[in-house]
């Protein structure tokens, strides 16, 4: 079995990844998930959260807000909804994405609504964990 899968990871701003990693820990909608090389083939939807990459650099970590993960025991693809570099993430680039998640929670109905507050729930606790502030 090889020591390694190929990692892209995709947003329709940019292509942010596409390294040899030797796992790659997924929020996942249903739960967390770590694809390793040989793992079986599955595809899952993603939620709010930190998609982590262990490269031979180390550790690289990027925010998603959503989308889809196809795993293959060569690789994995993430489709990100969007997505951007912990590095790279400020108070206004989450805010603007805390808004939108917001925005749409307030316009939902019924099970639609229920999956919108969970998705910003989920967008809360993410903006907890990188130290910014979620304040309406």
């Amino acid at each position: 079995m090889a020591d390694t899968l190929q990692f892209d990871l995709v947003s329709p701003e940019r292509m942010l990844a596409s390294v040899a990693a030797s796992e790659v820990q997924i929020p996942g909608a249903e739960g967390d998930f770590t694809a390793m090389p040989g793992h079986a083939p599955f595809i899952s939807t993603l939620r709010p959260g930190i998609v982590t990459a262990s490269t031979a650099q180390g550790a690289v970590k990027y925010v998603v807000t959503g989308g889809f993960a196809e795993v293959t025991a060569q690789g994995v693809s993430v489709l990100a909804e969007r997505g951007v570099p912990t590095d790279e993430m400020s108070q206004a680039i989450f805010d603007g994405m805390l808004g939108e998640l917001r925005k749409s929670a307030a316009s939902a109905s019924g099970e639609a609504s229920d999956t919108a507050n969970k998705l910003v729930g989920d967008m809360v606790a993410l903006g907890q964990q990188l130290g910014l502030s979620t304040a309406a």
